[in-house]
């Protein structure tokens, strides 16, 4: 687990709230995708190493962040693509608990290859 007062993870966090301070909507989502990618690894890797308190705050967290991407959506005037968007963030909601009950981490696949399309489309809006 983390230590909340190592110097380094403290630093860490101080990083990361200065970008979130200075990010554009645009950003923040590239951010939030990355970090989602980063969570959904080491979630993977707590299942392997059998380590379930730490996979049940790694998936929480990954369940945040797609509720935080789902949540910027503006469904009234973002047209299609925003209810796509929405329609794949509340599948990658249900695919990640069911990964978390399973503890399967072929079941949270599917999760990395959405986020990771998403990211690439969300990439070449640039």
């Amino acid at each position: 687990m983390l230590n909340e007062h190592d110097p380094f993870n403290a630093y860490q966090q101080a990083s990361l709230d200065a970008r979130v301070a200075a990010a554009n909507p645009h950003d923040m989502v590239r951010m939030l995708l990355e970090g989602l990618l980063e969570e959904l690894e080491r979630a993977a890797g707590h299942m392997e190493r059998q380590r379930y308190e730490a996979k049940g705050v790694s998936i929480n967290k990954c369940l945040n962040i797609v509720h935080g991407l789902d949540s910027m959506l503006d469904l009234d005037n973002g047209g299609e693509v925003a209810g796509s968007l929405n329609r794949l963030y509340e599948y990658c909601s249900r695919q990640l608990v069911s990964a978390s009950v399973e503890n399967s981490v072929q079941a949270l696949l599917p999760v990395t290859q959405v986020i990771t399309d998403v990211r690439a489309g969300w990439a070449n809006l640039n």
